[in-house]
Protein backbone atom coordinates (compact mmCIF):
# COMPACT_ATOMS: atom_id res chain seq x y z
CA UNK A 1 0.00 0.00 0.00
CA UNK A 2 1.71 3.63 -1.26
CA UNK A 3 0.94 6.39 0.95
CA UNK A 4 2.10 10.00 -0.20
CA UNK A 5 2.81 12.77 2.63
CA UNK A 6 3.80 16.13 2.19
CA UNK A 7 3.70 17.27 5.17
CA UNK A 8 6.73 16.38 7.47
CA UNK A 9 4.71 16.85 10.91
CA UNK A 10 2.44 13.45 9.20
CA UNK A 11 5.13 11.50 10.00
CA UNK A 12 5.20 12.19 13.91
CA UNK A 13 8.28 11.89 16.04
CA UNK A 14 10.46 9.07 13.68
CA UNK A 15 13.06 6.51 15.85
CA UNK A 16 15.93 5.63 13.23
CA UNK A 17 17.15 2.10 14.39
CA UNK A 18 20.58 1.73 13.98
CA UNK A 19 23.87 -0.24 14.90
CA UNK A 20 22.61 -3.59 16.27
CA UNK A 21 24.66 -6.66 17.14
CA UNK A 22 25.77 -8.77 14.59
CA UNK A 23 28.70 -8.28 12.10
CA UNK A 24 27.68 -5.79 10.08
CA UNK A 25 27.23 -3.23 12.60
CA UNK A 26 29.41 -0.53 11.53
CA UNK A 27 27.58 -0.65 8.30
CA UNK A 28 24.47 -0.15 9.75
CA UNK A 29 25.80 3.16 11.76
CA UNK A 30 26.82 4.51 8.25
CA UNK A 31 23.56 3.51 6.60
CA UNK A 32 21.38 5.14 9.76
CA UNK A 33 23.64 8.49 10.22
CA UNK A 34 22.97 9.52 6.60
CA UNK A 35 18.86 8.31 6.95
CA UNK A 36 19.03 10.57 10.30
CA UNK A 37 20.46 13.24 8.60
CA UNK A 38 18.37 13.29 5.27
CA UNK A 39 15.36 12.84 7.20
CA UNK A 40 16.16 16.08 9.35
CA UNK A 41 17.26 17.86 6.19
CA UNK A 42 13.06 17.28 5.12
CA UNK A 43 11.96 18.89 8.66
CA UNK A 44 10.88 15.37 10.06
CA UNK A 45 11.26 15.39 13.69
CA UNK A 46 13.91 12.06 13.57
CA UNK A 47 15.79 10.67 16.35
CA UNK A 48 18.89 8.34 16.08
CA UNK A 49 18.92 5.19 17.80
CA UNK A 50 22.20 3.70 18.52
CA UNK A 51 20.67 -0.04 19.69
CA UNK A 52 22.85 -3.21 20.61
CA UNK A 53 21.58 -6.33 21.28
CA UNK A 54 18.27 -4.98 22.40
CA UNK A 55 16.41 -2.64 20.12
CA UNK A 56 13.01 -2.32 22.57
CA UNK A 57 14.60 -1.21 25.45
CA UNK A 58 15.34 2.37 23.92
CA UNK A 59 11.93 2.61 22.08
CA UNK A 60 10.25 2.13 25.83
CA UNK A 61 12.60 5.91 27.49
CA UNK A 62 9.94 7.78 24.98
CA UNK A 63 7.30 7.82 22.82
CA UNK A 64 7.57 7.37 18.77
CA UNK A 65 5.00 7.60 16.02
CA UNK A 66 7.16 5.11 13.92
CA UNK A 67 9.89 3.71 13.40
CA UNK A 68 13.02 3.95 10.29
CA UNK A 69 14.44 0.66 10.67
CA UNK A 70 18.15 0.55 9.18
CA UNK A 71 19.51 -2.08 11.31
CA UNK A 72 21.42 -4.72 8.77
CA UNK A 73 21.56 -8.23 9.30
CA UNK A 74 20.95 -10.77 12.04
CA UNK A 75 18.42 -8.32 14.76
CA UNK A 76 17.40 -6.14 12.28
CA UNK A 77 16.50 -7.79 8.76
CA UNK A 78 15.09 -11.15 10.35
CA UNK A 79 12.11 -10.43 11.88
CA UNK A 80 13.38 -9.87 15.35
CA UNK A 81 12.53 -6.42 15.65
CA UNK A 82 10.04 -6.89 13.36
CA UNK A 83 7.82 -8.63 15.78
CA UNK A 84 9.23 -6.57 18.73
CA UNK A 85 7.52 -3.33 16.97
CA UNK A 86 4.50 -5.06 16.25
CA UNK A 87 3.94 -6.10 19.70
CA UNK A 88 5.07 -2.32 20.68
CA UNK A 89 2.17 -1.19 18.05
CA UNK A 90 4.63 1.02 16.51
CA UNK A 91 4.58 1.11 12.76
CA UNK A 92 7.85 0.72 10.92
CA UNK A 93 9.91 0.85 7.52
CA UNK A 94 10.20 -2.23 5.15
CA UNK A 95 8.99 -6.03 5.40
CA UNK A 96 7.41 -7.89 8.21
CA UNK A 97 8.11 -10.59 10.48
CA UNK A 98 7.69 -13.66 7.96
CA UNK A 99 9.21 -12.00 5.07
CA UNK A 100 11.79 -10.30 6.90
CA UNK A 101 12.84 -13.88 8.66
CA UNK A 102 13.09 -15.68 4.93
CA UNK A 103 14.41 -13.35 2.74
CA UNK A 104 17.18 -13.01 5.94
CA UNK A 105 17.96 -17.30 5.67
CA UNK A 106 19.33 -17.43 1.82
CA UNK A 107 18.43 -21.26 2.45
CA UNK A 108 14.62 -21.10 2.81
CA UNK A 109 15.16 -18.08 0.14
CA UNK A 110 15.68 -20.77 -2.45
CA UNK A 111 13.27 -22.81 -1.38
CA UNK A 112 10.56 -20.84 -1.77
CA UNK A 113 11.56 -19.68 -4.96
CA UNK A 114 11.80 -23.29 -6.77
CA UNK A 115 8.75 -23.82 -5.26
CA UNK A 116 7.60 -20.57 -7.12
CA UNK A 117 9.36 -21.50 -10.31
CA UNK A 118 12.16 -19.34 -10.42
CA UNK A 119 15.97 -20.47 -10.88
CA UNK A 120 18.26 -20.17 -8.21
CA UNK A 121 22.19 -21.64 -8.30
CA UNK A 122 22.42 -25.46 -7.62
CA UNK A 123 23.46 -25.94 -3.43
CA UNK A 124 24.44 -28.29 -0.80
CA UNK A 125 24.16 -27.77 2.67
CA UNK A 126 27.34 -28.63 4.66
CA UNK A 127 26.89 -29.61 8.43
CA UNK A 128 29.62 -32.31 8.69
CA UNK A 129 33.03 -32.76 7.16
CA UNK A 130 31.98 -35.79 5.16
CA UNK A 131 29.29 -33.31 3.24
CA UNK A 132 32.36 -31.75 1.66
CA UNK A 133 33.64 -35.06 -0.27
CA UNK A 134 29.90 -35.29 -1.89
CA UNK A 135 29.26 -31.75 -2.43
CA UNK A 136 32.54 -31.56 -4.37
CA UNK A 137 31.21 -34.66 -6.38
CA UNK A 138 27.85 -33.54 -7.26
CA UNK A 139 28.31 -29.64 -7.47
CA UNK A 140 31.77 -29.68 -8.69
CA UNK A 141 34.78 -26.82 -8.33
CA UNK A 142 34.40 -23.77 -8.56
CA UNK A 143 32.15 -23.29 -5.28
CA UNK A 144 31.26 -20.35 -2.96
CA UNK A 145 30.73 -21.15 0.36
CA UNK A 146 28.32 -18.81 2.10
CA UNK A 147 26.76 -18.56 6.31
CA UNK A 148 22.78 -18.65 5.62
CA UNK A 149 22.10 -15.90 7.82
CA UNK A 150 24.33 -13.14 7.41
CA UNK A 151 25.00 -10.31 4.91
CA UNK A 152 27.06 -8.16 2.78
CA UNK A 153 29.36 -11.17 1.81
CA UNK A 154 30.33 -11.11 5.42
CA UNK A 155 31.59 -14.89 5.53
CA UNK A 156 31.69 -16.28 2.58
CA UNK A 157 34.61 -17.51 0.13
CA UNK A 158 35.09 -19.23 -2.76
CA UNK A 159 36.92 -22.54 -3.68
CA UNK A 160 38.28 -24.01 -6.47
CA UNK A 161 39.56 -27.27 -4.69
CA UNK A 162 38.91 -30.22 -1.79
CA UNK A 163 41.33 -28.01 0.68
CA UNK A 164 39.92 -24.24 -0.18
CA UNK A 165 36.43 -25.90 0.47
CA UNK A 166 37.40 -27.00 3.52
CA UNK A 167 38.65 -23.62 4.50
CA UNK A 168 35.30 -22.08 3.51
CA UNK A 169 33.60 -24.34 5.67
CA UNK A 170 35.49 -23.77 8.50
CA UNK A 171 35.40 -19.87 8.35
CA UNK A 172 31.51 -19.86 7.10
CA UNK A 173 30.82 -22.28 10.19
CA UNK A 174 32.50 -19.71 12.48
CA UNK A 175 29.29 -17.71 12.30
CA UNK A 176 27.11 -19.90 13.93
CA UNK A 177 24.16 -20.51 11.40
CA UNK A 178 23.57 -22.97 8.26
CA UNK A 179 26.54 -23.41 5.95
CA UNK A 180 25.63 -23.92 2.19
CA UNK A 181 27.85 -24.03 -1.14
CA UNK A 182 26.72 -22.94 -3.87
CA UNK A 183 27.43 -23.57 -7.60
CA UNK A 184 29.93 -20.77 -9.10
CA UNK A 185 27.54 -18.45 -11.54
CA UNK A 186 30.23 -17.30 -14.59
CA UNK A 187 28.62 -14.34 -16.13
CA UNK A 188 27.53 -10.75 -14.78
CA UNK A 189 26.43 -9.59 -11.58
CA UNK A 190 23.53 -7.16 -10.89
CA UNK A 191 21.09 -5.55 -8.28
CA UNK A 192 17.61 -4.57 -8.27
CA UNK A 193 16.22 -2.22 -6.16
CA UNK A 194 12.63 -2.14 -5.95
CA UNK A 195 10.54 0.45 -4.19
CA UNK A 196 6.71 0.24 -3.35
CA UNK A 197 6.60 -3.04 -5.73
CA UNK A 198 8.51 -1.70 -8.74
CA UNK A 199 12.10 -1.97 -9.91
CA UNK A 200 14.45 0.59 -10.16
CA UNK A 201 16.68 0.33 -13.31
CA UNK A 202 19.25 -2.53 -12.80
CA UNK A 203 22.91 -1.59 -11.93
CA UNK A 204 25.60 -4.20 -13.05
CA UNK A 205 28.45 -4.37 -10.45
CA UNK A 206 32.13 -4.64 -11.63
CA UNK A 207 34.97 -5.52 -9.35
CA UNK A 208 38.58 -6.91 -9.65
CA UNK A 209 38.27 -8.79 -6.52
CA UNK A 210 37.34 -12.66 -6.91
CA UNK A 211 33.59 -11.96 -6.22
CA UNK A 212 31.31 -8.55 -4.82
CA UNK A 213 32.53 -9.08 -1.39
CA UNK A 214 32.44 -6.95 1.97
CA UNK A 215 35.72 -5.41 0.50
CA UNK A 216 34.28 -4.46 -3.17
CA UNK A 217 31.02 -2.84 -1.30
CA UNK A 218 32.36 -0.66 1.45
CA UNK A 219 36.36 -0.01 1.25
CA UNK A 220 37.46 -0.37 -2.58
CA UNK A 221 37.47 2.20 -4.81
CA UNK A 222 38.10 -0.38 -7.95
CA UNK A 223 34.61 -1.21 -7.61
CA UNK A 224 32.45 -0.36 -10.61
CA UNK A 225 28.69 0.37 -11.25
CA UNK A 226 27.06 0.72 -14.27
CA UNK A 227 23.84 2.07 -14.90
CA UNK A 228 22.98 2.53 -17.55
CA UNK A 229 23.74 -1.51 -16.79
CA UNK A 230 24.03 -1.82 -20.25
CA UNK A 231 21.08 -4.51 -21.38
CA UNK A 232 18.72 -4.13 -24.02
CA UNK A 233 14.99 -2.45 -22.60
CA UNK A 234 13.32 -5.69 -23.34
CA UNK A 235 15.78 -7.94 -20.93
CA UNK A 236 16.22 -5.18 -18.71
CA UNK A 237 12.39 -5.06 -18.37
CA UNK A 238 12.39 -8.64 -17.64
CA UNK A 239 15.16 -8.62 -15.29
CA UNK A 240 13.43 -6.09 -13.31
CA UNK A 241 9.79 -7.93 -13.41
CA UNK A 242 11.75 -11.15 -12.10
CA UNK A 243 13.16 -9.40 -9.01
CA UNK A 244 9.72 -7.98 -8.47
CA UNK A 245 8.18 -11.48 -8.54
CA UNK A 246 11.00 -12.98 -6.37
CA UNK A 247 10.22 -10.14 -3.68
CA UNK A 248 6.55 -10.97 -3.84
CA UNK A 249 7.25 -14.87 -3.32
CA UNK A 250 8.66 -13.96 -0.25
CA UNK A 251 6.11 -11.23 0.88
CA UNK A 252 8.85 -8.53 1.07
CA UNK A 253 7.25 -5.06 1.14
CA UNK A 254 8.50 -1.56 1.33
CA UNK A 255 11.59 -1.97 -0.32
CA UNK A 256 14.59 -4.41 -0.58
CA UNK A 257 16.79 -5.14 -3.29
CA UNK A 258 16.97 -8.27 -5.36
CA UNK A 259 20.51 -9.76 -6.61
CA UNK A 260 20.84 -11.64 -9.31
CA UNK A 261 23.34 -13.38 -11.70
CA UNK A 262 23.38 -13.68 -15.50
CA UNK A 263 25.47 -16.55 -16.88
CA UNK A 264 27.34 -16.71 -19.78
CA UNK A 265 24.15 -17.84 -21.96
CA UNK A 266 22.00 -15.16 -20.42
CA UNK A 267 19.98 -16.97 -18.30
CA UNK A 268 19.00 -15.36 -15.03
CA UNK A 269 19.57 -16.66 -11.64
CA UNK A 270 18.68 -15.36 -8.21
CA UNK A 271 21.11 -15.49 -5.58
CA UNK A 272 19.47 -13.77 -2.70
CA UNK A 273 17.18 -10.64 -1.75
CA UNK A 274 18.28 -7.88 1.33
CA UNK A 275 15.04 -6.44 2.90
CA UNK A 276 17.52 -3.61 4.64
CA UNK A 277 19.81 -2.95 1.79
CA UNK A 278 22.73 -0.21 2.79
CA UNK A 279 22.07 3.45 2.25
CA UNK A 280 25.67 4.78 3.10
CA UNK A 281 27.50 6.49 0.04
CA UNK A 282 28.84 3.42 -1.26
CA UNK A 283 25.16 1.42 -1.42
CA UNK A 284 22.95 0.58 -4.24
CA UNK A 285 19.70 1.58 -3.49
CA UNK A 286 20.74 5.36 -3.54
CA UNK A 287 22.47 4.86 -6.85
CA UNK A 288 19.83 3.37 -8.74
CA UNK A 289 16.89 5.94 -7.49
CA UNK A 290 19.23 8.67 -8.45
CA UNK A 291 19.61 7.13 -12.09
CA UNK A 292 15.54 8.03 -12.31
CA UNK A 293 15.84 11.77 -10.26
CA UNK A 294 15.39 10.42 -6.76
CA UNK A 295 17.81 12.28 -4.55
CA UNK A 296 18.57 10.82 -1.77
CA UNK A 297 16.54 12.60 0.84
CA UNK A 298 13.62 11.91 -1.64
CA UNK A 299 14.45 8.56 -1.49
CA UNK A 300 14.82 7.94 2.57
CA UNK A 301 11.47 10.19 2.61
CA UNK A 302 9.30 7.59 0.51
CA UNK A 303 10.92 4.52 1.91
CA UNK A 304 9.74 6.25 4.98
CA UNK A 305 6.03 6.31 3.87
CA UNK A 306 6.11 2.92 3.21
CA UNK A 307 5.39 2.67 6.80
CA UNK A 308 2.07 4.57 6.92
CA UNK A 309 0.34 1.72 5.71
CA UNK A 310 0.84 -0.29 8.37
CA UNK A 311 -1.44 2.34 10.69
Amino acid sequence: MSVRITNAKDFGRVAVLMGGAAAEREVSLRSGKAVLEALLSRGVEAVGLDVGSNPVEPLLQSKYDRVFNIIHGRGGEDGVVQGALEALGIPYTGSGVLASALAMDKLRTKLCWLGAGLQTPKWMLLEQPEDLQRCAEQLGFPLIVKPANEGSSIGMSRAENPEELRKAWELAAQFQCDVFAEVWVTGKEYTAAVLNGQALPLIRLETPNVFYDFDAKYRANTTRYHCPCGLDEATESEYRELAVKACKVLGVQGWGRVDLLVDDANRPWLIEVNTVPGMTDHSLVPMAAKSVGIEFDELVWRILETSLGQV
